[in-house]
């Protein structure tokens, strides 16, 4: 086609000519992702009144779903970040790359790679010693706590070094998981509701800190179970299992041991918050040893929490069994000691 020909092809290209071909090439392929009622209004814009009224229900639907879509990959990433970090045991080539590519994409999900990064650093130190190429990690990771891990890896000759060592990167780590949750929070509020201290207490639990535990996963069952409606989860996947306690973890191992699919599906390798709280709430009260009155009160939530939000995966409604049967154990265990202890 000759010069010509082309400048008069485009010469003749108007306003109608590319409302036509956007609506056509554009607009109504969009409308097909729509619900039937929405992508239904395209089989008649005859009228400018009735294809604003078709766009326009694109358009809404659009913006009412982009956030529930994008809720829905930050959960993909949660889980497939561990997974695949644990899985390839990545070159610090590849660790640098992906902090890369991650803060391009949302920086929020770099700080998430970082405390998995942390985490797998820890667990690596804590199996197999340290190595050089641990080192150049945690610098391309730089945590909060690099410069003390540094500190402490000068003079990592004694297992007791080494422990200091592998506590200091999980703290980092939990920082930066409480940081991510802070925010994401926000962001997705008008769907989700989000507590931002979950990892804080499980770490406080590994310490031993319970009161501080039982402080934190006491507010975080009040939030979610009176403002709630869809619950995040907490994954226990590859290097972020170090921070749970054993008895879910070992309760997740069974569950993929007894099905061996639960480990392609995320739901089924982790808990949701409200979940995860109650446990830990659970916990800290049996090891500080709260009276029954307490004790039937978690029992109420843990009741509610049943009924309120079903499970829609095997390891919400297993743990919250545990936890029922662990406080229905010590409720009548403490009833039947009254009658002694009173004399």
């Amino acid at each position: 086609m000759s010069d010509a020909a082309v400048t008069s092809k485009l010469m003749s290209i108007d306003e109608t000519y590319l409302s036509t071909w956007l609506i056509n090439n554009y607009i109504g392929q969009c409308a097909q992702r729509c619900p039937s009622y929405i992508s239904r209004l395209f089989d008649d814009v005859s009228t400018s009144v009735k294809l604003q009224k078709a766009v326009s229900e694109t358009v809404r639907w659009r913006l009412n779903t982009s956030l529930y879509d994008m809720w829905e990959t930050v959960g993909f990433a949660e889980m497939l970040i561990p997974s695949k970090l644990s899985e390839f045991a990545p070159t610090v080539r590849l660790f640098v790359y992906w902090m890369k590519e991650l803060t391009k994409i949302d920086q929020r999900l770099s700080l998430y790679f970082s405390a998995v990064s942390l985490l797998y650093v820890a667990r690596e130190i804590s199996m197999n010693g340290f190595r050089d190429k641990l080192m150049d990690i945690l610098a391309a990771v730089q945590g909060p706590n690099f410069n003390q891990c540094c500190s402490v890896l000068s003079r990592c000759t004694t297992e007791q070094n080494t422990s200091e060592l592998v506590e200091l990167l999980q703290k980092s780590a939990v920082e930066h998981l409480t940081t991510y949750r802070q925010l994401m929070a926000p962001d997705f509020g008008s769907l989700v509701t989000i507590v931002t201290t979950d990892f804080e207490a499980l770490y406080a639990y590994k310490r031993g800190d319970y009161q501080r535990c039982l402080q934190l996963s006491t507010q975080n069952v009040h939030t979610l179970l009176v403002h709630a409606r869809h619950l995040h989860r907490a994954h226990i996947l590859a290097d972020l299992d170090q921070l749970f306690d054993d008895d879910i973890v070992s309760l997740n191992a069974l569950t993929i041991i007894v099905n061996r699919e639960c480990r392609n599906i995320n739901v089924y390798i982790s808990v949701n918050q409200l979940v995860l709280s109650l446990y830990l709430m659970t916990q800290c009260q049996m090891k500080l040893h709260h009276s029954v009155t307490s004790l039937a009160q978690t029992l109420y939530y843990i009741k509610v929490a049943q009924r309120r939000h079903p499970a829609d995966a095997t390891l919400d409604p297993l743990t919250l069994k545990l936890i029922e049967r662990k406080v229905v154990a010590y409720i009548r265990e403490h009833i039947a000691l009254e009658p002694f202890l009173c004399i």
